[in-house]
C-alpha cells in the first residue's frame, strides 16, 4: 500500500482520457484503499481549507491517550492543512519516556484484558464501531483538514476505517483451537490459541483513519493491547479514535496513543520497538523504514507485521475492455498525495514525453496536475520507485511474457493489476505476477473480508480477513497424557 511518510500533494481536476492505448503497462501511482468518487470539483477543492471549525470539540483532541488519561506532553508540534499550509492545532509531542509510560499502561491493562470474555470483547468492539458511525461525518472532515483528501474520499475511509471494528467484533468469538489424536492411545494433544501481548502500531498518513483500526481492531478481539504512534502529519484522527474508544468503554490502558513530531520519531520508534515489554510491532509505511524497525525488533526476537512499500505494475491486454480499464485506472492509481515532481523530471529527462499535466497545479503549491508520461523506460525513477500522486507512466510491450518480466523486474510486491478478456491469460498472469493481491478487470479491491499484505520487500503477514487475527496470536501445544 502506498503508504510513506512523504510529501503530500493531491490531484487536480480529472485526467483526460487518453487514447485507448492497444498494449501498455501503467505502473506506478497511486494506492490501495476504500472506494471512493473520482476528481473533486474546483469549489471543493477551494474548500479543503476548512480546518477544525464546527466539529465536536470532544472530538478534537490534543493531549495523548494513556492508561485511559489525557495526559499533556512537555512539548508541542503543529498540524498543518496541507492544501492551505494554515496550522489546525499544537498537539502532544511524546518522547521517549512517554513511549515507556504507554507500554507500562498496555501491559498493565494486558493482565487482566486477555481474560476478558471472547463475547465482551466482541461487544465493546461493536459500540466503538457503532460510535464511529454514529460520528462518522466530523471523523471524514478531520481526516480532510490534516490530510487533505477530498471530503467524500474520507468519507469512504471513515465507513471502511469503522467496518473493520465490525469485522473483528465478529473474528474475537471464532478463535478456536485444535484437538490432535496422536499416536500415543494414552495421549491427547491440544492446540491453543493466545493473544501475544502489548502491540506497537506505527502507522502512516495516507489512511490515517483506516490504518490503525485495521491493526487495532485484530489485536483488540485478539485478546491484546496496543500503543499506537500515529504519523505526526495526521495524529488528530487516532486521538479522535481514542475518545471514541473511550466512550464505547474500551478498558483503561487498552487503546493508548501517543503522537510526536517528526523530530522525535525516530526515538520513538526505536523505543517501541525495542521495549521488552512490547512482543509485537505492526508497521505500515516505507520499505526503507520498515527494515529500520525489523532490525530493532529482532534484537529481542518480536513478532512482526509490514505493510511496505509497492510499484503496482497496471496491464492492460490486447483483449482488455479499453473503457473498463481507463475507469480502474482512475479509481486505483490517482488516490492520495505525495511526491511527484523529482520523478517526473527525472523521467523528461531521460526520454520520456509528457502528454498532460507535468507541473504544479493553480490551486497551490500542494496540488500537482494529473500526469500522463509516454516513451517510460525501466531505468527511469518513476519506473522502480513507488510514486504518490497523479502520475500515469506508460510502458509498451508486445509479449504477454514481456509485460510479466517488466511487472517483477522489482523487490517490491504488494499488489498488481492487470485487464483482458481471455480466461486462459487471467489465470497465467494472476499466478506469475509476484505481488500479495491481484486486481483482475477490477481497480479497487480493498475488503475488511480480504487479506490485505505483499511479499518480496513489500512485508510481512497480513490484515484484514480471517488471517489478519492470526497476527496476534500465539500457538501453544499442550500435551495431555495418562489417559
Amino acid at each position: 500500500m502506498a503508504t510513506c511518510f512523504w510529501l503530500r500533494s493531491y490531484w487536480a481536476p480529472r485526467l483526460r482520457r487518453p487514447p485507448p492505448p492497444g498494449r501498455l503497462l501503467c505502473p506506478r501511482a497511486g494506492g490501495l484503499g476504500p472506494p471512493s468518487g473520482l476528481a473533486p470539483s474546483p469549489a471543493q477543492l477551494r474548500c479543503y481549507a476548512g480546518g477544525l471549525a464546527g466539529l465536536s470539540a470532544a472530538l478534537l483532541r490534543t493531549d495523548s491517550f494513556v492508561g485511559g488519561r489525557w495526559l499533556p506532553a512537555a512539548a508541542t508540534f503543529p498540524v498543518h492543512d496541507p492544501a492551505s499550509g494554515a496550522a489546525l492545532g499544537m498537539v502532544a509531542d511524546c518522547g521517549v519516556p512517554e513511549a515507556r509510560a504507554a507500554v507500562r499502561a498496555a501491559y498493565e491493562a494486558f493482565c487482566s484484558w486477555r481474560a476478558v470474555s471472547a463475547k465482551e470483547r466482541s461487544s465493546l468492539l461493536r459500540k466503538w464501531y457503532d460510535l464511529m458511525i454514529k460520528n462518522k461525518d466530523d471523523l471524514a472532515k478531520i481526516i480532510t483538514a490534516e490530510n487533505g483528501k477530498p471530503l467524500k474520499e474520507a468519507q469512504s475511509e471513515i465507513v471502511y476505517s469503522a467496518l473493520f471494528l465490525e469485522w473483528f467484533s465478529e473474528e474475537a468469538r471464532r478463535i478456536y483451537g485444535d484437538i490432535i489424536y496422536t499416536s500415543a492411545k494414552d495421549k491427547r494433544a491440544l492446540v491453543l490459541k493466545q493473544p501475544i501481548g502489548v502491540a506497537a502500531v506505527i502507522t502512516p498518513w495516507n489512511f490515517p483513519s483506516a490504518m490503525i483500526t485495521r491493526k487495532v481492531g485484530a489485536a483488540l478481539a485478539a485478546g491484546c493491547t496496543v500503543v499506537v504512534k500515529p504519523a505526526e502529519d495526521t495524529p488528530f484522527s487516532a486521538l479522535a479514535l481514542a475518545e471514541l474508544a473511550n466512550q464505547a468503554g474500551i478498558p483503561p490502558g487498552v487503546y493508548n496513543v501517543i503522537p510526536c513530531s517528526r523530530k522525535k520519531t525516530k526515538e520513538v520508534g526505536e523505543a517501541l520497538c525495542t521495549d521488552p515489554l512490547v512482543p509485537k510491532i505492526s508497521f505500515t509505511g516505507s520499505t526503507a523504514t520498515g527494515k529500520i524497525l525489523l532490525h530493532h525488533a529482532a534484537n529481542s526476537v518480536k513478532r512482526v507485521s509490514l505493510e511496505l512499500g509497492g510499484l503496482a505494475p497496471f496491464i492492460v491486454f490486447d483483449s482488455a475492455n479499453v473503457d473498463q480499464a481507463v475507469a480502474g485506472a482512475l479509481a486505483s492509481k490517482f488516490r492520495n498525495s505525495g511526491q511527484v515532481e523529482k520523478h517526473v523530471s527525472d523521467a523528461v529527462s531521460k526520454g520520456a514525453t509528457i502528454v498532460t499535466g507535468g507541473k504544479r497545479h493553480q490551486f497551490g503549491k500542494n496540488f500537482f496536475e494529473p500526469t500522463l508520461l509516454s516513451n517510460v523506460t525501466q531505468d527511469m525513477l518513476c519506473s522502480h520507485e513507488e510514486t504518490f500522486g497523479p502520475l500515469a507512466p506508460v510502458m509498451k510491450f508486445d509479449t504477454e511474457e514481456e509485460a510479466i518480466a517488466i511487472a517483477n523486474a522489482t523487490d517490491v510486491g504488494l499488489a498488481g493489476y492487470f485487464y483482458s478478456q481471455d480466461p486462459a491469460q487471467i489465470w497465467r498472469v494472476a499466478e506469475q505476477l509476484e505481488v500479495g493481491m491481484v486486481g483482475v478487470n477490477e481497480g479497487l479491491m480493498s475488503s475488511v473480508e480480504c487479506p490485505f499484505g505483499g511479499v518480496k520487500q513489500s512485508g510481512l503477514g497480513r490484515e484484514g480477513s480471517k488471517y489478519g487475527i492470526d497476527e496476534y496470536l500465539e500457538l501453544k501445544y499442550v500435551c495431555f497424557g495418562g489417559l
